[in-house]
């Protein structure tokens, strides 16, 4: 049998180097060895876009995607500063729960999860509301896979003279990202989405001069970017850092150079997302959302009739796949199929084959 292959929106199947990274030798985090490497992990994170090379630095985190997330907000948004957050899924809904459990002014524009960012009210919000000093939103939504016009919401930050703060967990290193265009003062993201790199380690990505213009907006102590800053300067950090994790992130940010960075990734993205979109929609297998609007990462579909997710779940499993299942009301209407990782098109062949029998074979017993 295949070994198993992910398909769920991170962790990812890892490349045997990757793999293999993770048996370096033991290293203590206080050692100048660990310094190093931190310091050529965020010289790279901090390349993957160019534009960015020069004013923004990589803060690194353990923890998960979330945790980089609730660091940028606890840290970037001033304590006298307030949020407008944009919602239109699950991990929008969960920074605005963050802000909240921070105590900070904030307001949001919700649209519902099948809708595009509510544009026009945040406009109206920005041109009512003078006291907001940050725009939060996320990238890709990995509720639905709708990849956000981020490129439109920059604009009315610049035009307004608002920061952006940026959920990118699920497209830093495959989608676009215009740093100037879209006002955006910090992004945050992981080691095991696009980056093909292993869970543990995650990131935030800021504009280099903020940590000298205003003081930390933090009030706990481990989220706060203001010191793990100050002290990587050097490389260190001041807690422990996941130092396993780090050799085989590091590895994934040498795999992604070598492929054509974050061009090239977005390309390969794109040809497996298709195939596998034109390969469920030969069997019948219906989009959620308009083609127009999906990332190039993670595409939803509509559970067929008769078939319920987990059926479909369970038996891709056992032909060495994992999908995963919709969130919230959407549980018992879509699944949905992400592409990164080592993934190669004879599996993308091999998964629509799986589900061809799959469904015939629901469809068989429907109508007995």
């Amino acid at each position: 049998m295949n070994h198993t292959i992910l398909l769920n929106p991170g962790p990812v199947t890892l490349s045997e180097k990757v793999r293999r990274a993770l048996l370096q030798e033991d290293l203590c985090h206080r050692e100048p060895e660990f310094a190093s490497l931190t310091l050529d992990i965020k010289h790279r994170l901090a390349s993957i876009y160019p534009e960015a090379a020069g004013d923004y630095e990589a803060v690194l985190l353990t923890g998960s995607g979330t945790c980089a997330v609730e660091a940028m907000l606890e840290s970037l948004i001033p304590k006298q500063g307030k949020a407008l957050i944009v919602t239109n899924g699950v991990y929008g809904e969960r920074i605005a729960c963050m802000v909240s459990v921070h105590g900070k002014a904030h307001s949001v524009v919700t649209s519902q999860w099948h809708e595009a960012m509510n544009l026009q009210e945040v406009e109206n919000c920005l041109i009512l509301d003078p006291a907001i000093t940050h725009v939060i939103a996320v990238h890709h939504e990995t509720t639905t896979g709708r990849l956000n016009d981020v490129a439109a919401l920059g604009l009315l930050c610049k035009r307004y003279q608002v920061a952006l703060l940026l959920d990118c967990v699920s497209s830093f290193g495959a989608e676009e990202i215009a740093f100037a265009d879209w006002n955006l003062e910090a992004c945050a993201a992981t080691a095991n989405k696009c980056l093909h790199g292993v869970p543990g380690v995650s990131f935030v990505l800021v504009k280099r001069g903020v940590f000298n213009e205003r003081s930390s907006g933090a009030s706990t102590l481990y989220l706060d970017l203001y010191r793990y800053y100050q002290e990587q300067k050097q490389g260190y950090s001041p807690f422990t850092q996941a130092v396993h994790v780090c050799y085989g992130l590091l590895e994934a940010l040498k795999e992604l150079e070598d492929t054509g960075g974050y061009l090239a990734r977005c390309r390969e993205y794109k040809i497996r997302s298709q195939e596998i979109y034109r390969g469920l929609k030969e069997l019948g297998v219906q989009p959620f959302l308009d083609e127009q609007v999906t990332s190039c990462v993670l595409r939803s579909f509509k559970l067929p009739s008769g078939c319920s997710y987990e059926q479909m779940h369970d038996g891709l499993k056992q032909a060495g796949f994992i999908i995963y299942a919709g969130q919230g009301g959407l549980k018992n209407d879509i699944f949905r199929v992400a592409n990164m990782g080592e993934l190669q098109l004879e599996d993308v062949n091999r998964l629509v084959k799986y589900f061809k029998i799959l469904l015939d074979r629901t469809r068989t017993t429907t109508t007995l």
